[in-house]
């Protein structure tokens, strides 16, 4: 199935490494005109010498009168993909006030308020857009020492659906992925200990944890004219993990 997304402009926050990189580069490759935000500029610098056409933007998402200025900057946008995100693993008896700031500043304030500037924008233009967010498997299955992670994505899931319900109206389509453990480079790192690995590996019926391709195979056909009847829909990259 090929997909084309030429004459776009697609914006991607937490593009500097795993999922967001995969992502913006691959829509480079389907023809979009893609613009990358991330907070550590030497990401961006290695992002922009693997893909020269990529535009990027050293920001922290958290700062909202940042953020924009910068997306009313940009031009006309009809693609977002909501990706950056971060997660603090304690248990809940443990967690602090600034545990939660930060882990709910970016998943839940950042993603909500990127999403705002660019809907502003996509209606002001009037010819529609795509919004993905990129949730997790872990809005709706709990994980030991996740409390705020899974909280933050179970609110990026419902904000998602308000998103849908609101904007359908104006042709702006808003889905998420929520896929299971990913096999990032941070990933593979936090999922190397058989012990931790084994028992949700023998939750996932295929039997295996997704590949960054795997979720950005997912985003791209979300945000593509092939997915146009596809609106508010949390979509799991999980493996079946979901359906026990």
């Amino acid at each position: 199935m090929e997909i084309s997304f030429s004459g776009k402009r697609a914006l991607v926050t937490g593009a500097g490494k795993g999922i967001g990189r995969c992502t913006a580069k691959a829509l480079v490759k389907c023809g979009a005109d893609v613009v990358a935000l991330s907070r550590t500029q030497s990401d961006l610098d290695s992002l922009k010498a693997e893909s020269p056409s990529i535009q990027t933007h050293h920001i922290d998402v958290q700062n909202t009168s940042d953020v924009r200025d910068l997306i009313k900057g940009l031009g006309d946008i009809h693609l977002l993909v909501n990706n950056a995100g971060v997660g603090r693993l304690h248990l809940f008896e443990d967690i602090e006030p600034e545990d939660y700031d930060i882990v709910f500043g970016v998943n839940v304030k950042a993603a909500l308020f990127v999403a705002q500037a660019v809907a502003r924008k996509m209606k002001a233009q009037g010819s529609g857009g795509a919004i993905v967010n990129v949730s997790s498997q872990a809005s709706q299955a709990p994980l030991m020492e996740h409390t705020l992670y899974c909280a933050s994505k179970a609110a990026l899931d419902m904000i998602t659906k308000v998103m849908a319900l609101e904007l359908g109206k104006h042709k702006i389509r808003v889905n998420s992925v929520n896929p299971t453990v990913v096999l990032t480079d941070m990933g593979k790192m936090a999922w190397a200990d058989p012990v931790k690995a084994g028992p949700m590996l023998a939750s996932i019926p295929l039997g295996r944890f997704a590949e960054e391709q795997d979720v950005v195979d997912a985003i791209l056909y979300l945000l593509s004219d092939k997915a146009a009847m596809i609106h508010g829909t949390c979509l799991p990259v999980d493996g079946g993990k979901l359906i026990g």
